[in-house]
Order: C-alpha cells, then structure tokens, then sequence
C-alpha cells in the first residue's frame, strides 16, 4: 500500500461520528444537523429537467476537456461575474466539483522529487483537502495562523523565508471555511508577489463566492490578477463549482480557471485520472452556469436566515455575521474552557443539535489550536429549522447545569 495513506488524519466527519459514540440524544427533540455544509434549498427545477432531457449523453464516452459549448458558459460567467475574458480553449477546464480538483491539482503539481521536502501552504483552519492532497503528493503541509483581531485573515507574514523556498502550492480559501472571511485586493498583492519571488502556484477554493450578505460580491483570485494587471493569471488557478451556487452538490459540477500553462498540465493528468463530466451532467452545468436569477433567490434565503439566526446567538457566543459563505464561526462560553469537542457532545446529547467542533477543523501548531473554542455551524436547512436549532443553542447555553 502506498505509504502516504498512513499520514493522514481521521477525516472531521468521523471524528464527529466517534464523539458521539454512545451517546443518545434526547427524544423529546427532532434531530437537527448544523454539522455539514451540505446545501438543502431545493435543486432549481430547470437543471434537474435539463439533466433529464440530457440521458441520451450516457450513451457516449465525455471527453476530458469538455465540449466548447460547456467551457463558453465557464467564460461566460466569469465575463458577467468578474468582468474577465479568458480562453475557453486553453484557459477553463471542467472537474466533478471543486473537492475532487483541489487534490488532483496539488498531484500536478507539486515536484516531489525535489530535496528537501517540498512543502503546501494553507490557512489553519482548513478545509481537510487541502492538507490530504499536500500529503499524498509527497509534500509537507504548512498551517499558516490566522492575524489575531483581524477577522481570521491570514498571517502570512508569519511564514518563515526557508518556508516560502520550499513551497510549491499555496491553498486561499476565500470566501473561507470555516470562517467566512474574504480576502482583500492587498492581500493579494502580497501574495502574488511572493509567488513571483518564489515560484509557487496558488489554488484558490471559491466555492462559497455566490453566498454573500452585502452589497458588494467578494473579490475573486482572477478578478484580482486582472486589477493588478496579472491577466495571463500566471501561477493562479482558481476554482469554483455548481454545489453551494446551484445547490446540486450530487451533481459533481465544477471548473478550474486561470494559467493556460498549469491547465495544459492538468488536462493532461485529468486523461490519465480519468475524470470526464457525463455529458447529461454537463448538459445541466450549461443551464446553471448560463441563469443567474435562482442564484439571486438562493442568496436572498441565505441572507434571510442569517438575519433571523445570528441576532439570536450573538448574546450567548462569541459570533457575528460572516464576509461570505454559509457558516458561522462561533466562539462557546469560556464556562466551557475552549472544549469544543464536549460543547458539541452535550449540545448533540441534550438538545439534539449537531455542530462541529472547531478544533477538527485545524491543526495544533506550537501548542495552540486555532480552532479550539469555536465550533462551526452551516446554516443550510431552512429558515425554521436553523432558527429552532438556533434557540435550543442559546437554552442550551442559559440551563446549563451539565458538563
């Protein structure tokens, strides 16, 4: 067996899953997962028809790069969305959603045949991925911490220079998960300068970009390249799906956009790899890429939600409303002394809410856990539900008289 597979850690989920372990919650409540960002707004009816009126597709062998029609639509969003123009030719591929690219990306990329190790740069906290994908390429991850009071942007000032020799990859995940933070235009001026000095690919998850609660969209990788006169995007791959946009997260529907010379590569992985979209999949990719108004509705739900949860928790955690994305990243009492792992226990056994703790959503690095104290809650069941889930927290919180 590959010898890699032994370094990595028990995914969040099933840490989750043995917390819980022996537990039986309590009856008298209906369960009510706030624990996985799994979007539950309801799939637009046009894409589900179109995937249906699309079966004939099965019949045929997809290619890997995807047909024009599918990569115009990628170039056609990115045009509304960012005022970009890229390459539907050399510059977009399609992937089975965001998740599956990011690991595949980190295997095209990374060199692991350079000594010494090379090493993949993340936030911390992260989005597991990010760290199996560095692993199994043969890297080394490295957590970068987060600037204290500055709502979780990352401190990358704080990374050592025989660090940024070593680094091959950086992952930014902005809008960020867990912490909904966006990075600023400033932000990426240093990063990318750091990446001209020292040669490294940054992949940026944008998964959460259509989830925002202000006026403005967030700033996205490309976009920012492109006002800092970067248009040929050069070490920049960013890339996005259909899952928290459309909410389609089973139809596995994503793109990666950006360098022509890294997407050369990655296609040429991708044939290998094996990981063609159906074309009853793009076919459907196509409609929800090319409609923008259920996006608007589904934003407008989000905003609703978060607008009936968040002023009830903010008396009890130590919580406020995000940049972007749809979770909330959420301090527990310091009665609870930083034990997020026993907070979401006894809130799972007494109230039947599920939240996930903080701490297994990070790393400890010189003997702190960023996440440790917080827990993250996805608001993606419906309004009603959040807000019931929402209210069992704060009597939670209010009786306590457990540990």
């Amino acid at each position: 067996m590959n010898p890699l597979l032994a370094k990595l850690q028990p995914y969040p989920f099933e840490r989750l899953r043995q917390l819980f372990a022996g537990v039986t919650p309590n009856a008298d409540f209906k369960p009510i997962s706030l624990g996985i960002g799994e979007p539950k707004h309801a799939t637009p009816q046009f894409i589900k028809d179109t995937l249906c009126a699309s079966l004939g597709a099965l019949a045929a062998y997809p290619a890997t790069a995807g047909e024009l029609k599918l990569r115009e639509a990628f170039t056609g969003w990115l045009k509304r969305r960012y005022d970009l123009q890229l390459d539907p030719a050399t510059q977009v591929l399609p992937v089975n959603g965001s998740r599956e690219a990011l690991f595949a990306l980190a295997q095209t990329v990374v060199d692991a045949t350079k000594t010494p190790t090379p090493v993949v740069l993340s936030p911390n906290p992260f989005y597991q991925i990010y760290e199996g994908a560095a692993l199994l390429a043969g890297a080394e991850p490295y957590y970068v911490p987060s600037v204290p009071g500055r709502n979780f942007a990352v401190d990358w000032d704080s990374v050592p220079e025989d660090v940024w020799r070593r680094t091959q990859l950086v992952f930014v995940c902005s809008p960020g998960n867990p912490t909904g933070a966006v990075m600023p235009l400033d932000e990426w001026r240093k990063l990318f300068a750091l990446s001209d000095r020292h040669g490294f690919v940054i992949a940026a998850d944008e998964c959460y970009s259509e989830i925002y609660f202000r006026d403005e969209p967030p700033l996205g990788g490309l976009e920012a390249a492109a006002k800092l006169g970067r248009n040929d995007f050069r070490n920049l791959i960013a890339l996005t799906s259909l899952s928290k946009r459309s909410n389609v997260p089973g139809l596995r529907s994503g793109f990666v956009a950006g360098d022509a010379a890294i997407i050369k590569s990655f296609l040429l992985y991708r044939t290998y790899h094996g990981s063609a979209m159906s074309g009853a999949v793009a076919a459907a990719s196509i409609a929800a890429w090319n409609d923008e108004a259920h996006v608007v509705d589904n934003r407008a739900q989000y905003r609703a939600k978060f607008a009936a949860v968040t002023p009830l928790l903010e008396p009890v955690l130590d919580v406020r409303l995000p940049d972007a994305s749809f979770y909330l990243w959420a301090g527990i009492p310091a009665s609870w002394q930083g034990d997020d792992p026993a907070f979401a226990r006894a809130l799972h056994a007494h109230y039947n809410v599920t939240v996930l703790p903080g701490s297994y959503l990070a790393r400890e690095v010189g003997g702190h856990n960023p996440g440790r104290g917080r827990i993250r809650m996805a608001l993606v069941a419906d309004t009603a539900e959040c807000t019931e889930a929402a209210q069992r927290i704060v009597n939670f919180i209010q009786n306590r008289a457990f540990s």
